[in-house]
């Protein structure tokens, strides 16, 4: 049966399959090894060097000639042929003839053994290829047993900004908690800069790891957890989220930000995405605002998209008021009832986080001043 594959990479995997391991080369390799079996023993050259010591050993083919019993009794011997037997407890002598047959065959087992090393190495990278696709079956399955969706991305060109997705969902999350989770829609409208504020809780950093996991997902060849997903390549994707406290106090928190910002830095390139998830928040918020708000412009001048999460008003505030137009807001959805959706909505940077929310949860019984409620 003939198999017609569109894939790119299936196609050099069949013609790497018929380069590499053509099945004349693997005759030739089993007959060489039948060969160095040395059933009819060991044919070798060697020549005289100074001293009467010999050198020069080399390994040689034997005559392919199959005689009977009956040739093989009466043919005829060649005459210039000299024979010695060992004594059988001519320990010395057996070793000679050892140390002289292993330079005999060092060079063929030399070759021999770069054969095995080619084949193997093939092989082991065939293993790890089809290991990659095994795990994207495993994972299509445990994701369609949650009900989560899949499609296959629409991939644009690598100079292309837009960047837009329906029911896109973390895929960790998903796998994490064992059920359908929530899921959210957006398009940068080819912006290039999203911004993403909104209530503590309130799914912003779940959704800002969704869209990385799906541009890293795309780019290696996979579907993508979502119903519909298309964005442009791109040639590096860096994260910068916020970590927790150096406990060896190393350094301070802001400047291990800053330290990881610069390393960044050294190695972003042109058609890159940033994600960034409540960074510069170690330091006060006129502070913060300022150098998220150049970081953020000296990065889109370098064509980098950036997702940024942030609890900085002043920061958002001002790409809402003095650049709206290079920018897409989106907000975490919060409820009057102060429930958190989990959805990610468009609407404009608010002054506050909603942390008042978190603590009348976590105390009901609790005024802002610590006196309990009678």
């Amino acid at each position: 049966m003939k198999l017609a594959f569109e894939s790119t990479g299936f196609r050099r995997l069949l013609d790497s399959l018929k380069t590499e391991l053509a099945q004349d080369y693997l005759t030739d390799v089993a007959e060489h090894l039948e060969e160095l079996r040395f059933r009819r023993g060991t044919l070798m050259t060697a020549r005289i060097g100074p001293g009467n010591k010999g050198g020069g050993y080399a390994l040689r083919r034997l005559e392919d000639k199959k005689l009977s019993w009956w040739q093989q009794l009466f043919a005829s011997r060649p005459r210039d042929v000299y024979t010695f037997a060992l004594h059988p407890r001519d320990d010395s002598g057996a070793r000679a003839l050892s140390e002289i047959r292993d330079d005999g065959i060092s060079a063929a087992a030399s070759i021999m053994a770069g054969v095995a090393e080619h084949v193997l190495a093939f092989f082991q990278q065939l293993r790890t290829e089809l290991a990659f696709y095994l795990g994207c079956l495993n994972l299509e399955e445990r994701l369609t047993g949650l009900q989560e969706g899949i499609c296959f991305p629409l991939v644009e060109e690598m100079e292309g900004r837009r960047h837009s997705a329906k029911g896109l969902y973390d895929v960790c999350l998903a796998l994490n908690m064992g059920r359908k989770v929530v899921d959210n829609d957006f398009d940068d409208e080819g912006q290039g800069l999203m911004i993403i504020t909104g209530a503590n809780q309130g799914g912003k950093s779940t959704f800002l790891r969704g869209i990385g996991l799906a541009q890293l997902m795309m780019q290696a060849g996979m579907f993508v957890p979502a119903e519909r997903f298309s964005a442009g390549l791109c040639r590096s994707l860096f994260t910068h989220f916020k970590r927790e406290e150096d406990a060896g106090m190393k350094s301070g928190k802001f400047d291990e930000e800053m330290s990881r910002m610069s390393e960044i830095a050294d190695h972003v390139t042109r058609d890159g995405i940033g994600l960034f998830n409540e960074s510069f928040a170690a330091t006060n918020e006129r502070e913060g605002s300022e150098i998220a708000r150049q970081i953020v412009a000296g990065l889109r001048e370098k064509g980098v998209r950036i997702f940024f999460v942030t609890h900085l008003y002043a920061f958002a505030r001002s790409f809402w008021e003095h650049n709206r137009d290079m920018a897409v807001f989106l907000r975490a959805e919060r409820r009057e009832d102060m429930q958190r959706t989990f959805k990610v909505v468009t609407g404009e940077p608010l002054p506050t986080s909603f942390a008042l929310d978190i603590y009348k949860r976590l105390f009901p019984d609790d005024t802002l001043t610590g006196t309990s409620a009678t």
